[in-house]
């Protein structure tokens, strides 16, 4: 496959999904959206993935790209069809492009949390493989208020409603990370909003703490984003 990625920060890149795409042969090409590069056509693309950011997706005065990046995403997705995978903010931007609603999370979730899945999540092929309960990385203020029409809620937590959701047969997206990799949290907390929200959530060395609870759970990351990625290829195989 040959995969355009949406990228909204540099160190917010597509992270170990990035070997698993290389062993496999697969090619991918990233448009830099917060840099000011340019969209592509989308002839040539097999599948696009819109990755997170530091942004919302209501900010568009902030970032005016934004308008054109959505314009894009709902183009791929609702008319030429293609297969997608959106993570985080990607996730969100997915939701709000095909009806749906995105808004100020309520508790916002910064940490190694759980998610569960929905009866639906786990008799998919997206989720197959993988619990029925697992950990993962949250690092989000922000979470889909309301469903587009004709999406189904794969993934649920105490906190956000929507934590992984189907649209159709081809789009797939997750509010949570399981991309990571070893440098992930010190290389996010680069980013300021991302270092306030992890400082206000877990105090003082709140970067070593989050470090130390991923390093715990790197394994099992790994394990479940080659799962996910070959899952994600079996829906796009059958778009």
């Amino acid at each position: 496959m040959h995969i355009l990625v949406l990228q909204h920060a540099s160190v917010e890149h597509p992270g170990i999904f990035r070997r698993f795409l290389k062993e496999d042969g697969h090619s991918w090409d990233v448009v830099e959206l917060d840099e000011g590069e340019k969209l592509p056509e989308l002839d040539g693309y097999d599948g696009l993935w819109i990755l997170g950011g530091p942004m919302d997706v209501w900010q568009e005065d902030e970032y005016p790209w934004l308008r054109e990046e959505k314009a894009f995403i709902y183009k791929a997705v609702v008319e030429v069809g293609l297969p997608v995978l959106g993570l985080c903010l990607g996730h969100q931007l997915l939701a709000e492009v095909l009806g749906g609603e995105v808004g100020e999370a309520r508790t916002p979730e910064v940490g190694v949390c759980e998610v569960q899945l929905t009866e639906g999540g786990a008799s998919g092929v997206f989720f197959d493989g993988l619990p029925e309960r697992f950990k993962c990385l949250q690092w989000h203020s922000s979470e889909i208020t309301k469903l587009p029409p004709g999406a189904h809620v794969l993934a649920t937590s105490p906190d956000c409603a929507v934590q992984a959701m189907r649209w159709a047969t081809r789009a797939y997206s997750m509010q949570f990370h399981v991309e990571i990799e070893d440098d992930t949290v010190e290389t996010w907390a680069t980013i300021p909003a991302y270092r306030e929200a992890l400082k206000e959530a877990m105090g003082e060395g709140a970067v070593e703490r989050m470090k130390a609870d991923c390093a715990t759970g790197m394994n099992g990351f790994h394990q479940m984003a080659e799962r996910l990625y070959i899952n994600w290829l079996q829906t796009a195989a059958q778009t």
